[in-house]
């Protein structure tokens, strides 16, 4: 999973993806997670740095990420590894 090149993340939250003028918004551990992401750390490397600093469980950060991350690729925010490859 990767965020693509050319999305823009202001520290507020405030997503621009230039390439459909499509503006969104997120909670500050959603620009953490989007920020983690545009550095390439895997889902292992995230899952680890969000459980450290929030209160929460394993069970709830995969779901919760699951669907972040579906959000993110339905909207052409981000790709999958599959994506990637072709």
């Amino acid at each position: 999973m990767k965020i693509k090149n050319n999305i823009a993340l202001s520290n507020s939250g405030f997503i621009f993806n230039p390439s459909t003028g499509e503006s969104f918004s997120v909670n500050p551990i959603g620009v953490e997670i989007l920020n983690l992401l545009k550095e390439n750390k895997s889902k292992d490397e995230v899952k680890a740095v969000i459980l450290e600093r929030y209160q929460s469980d394993d069970d709830t950060f995969e779901r919760d990420f699951y669907d972040f991350v579906n959000i993110l690729v339905h909207y052409h925010l981000a790709e999958t590894d599959e994506e990637k490859g072709n």
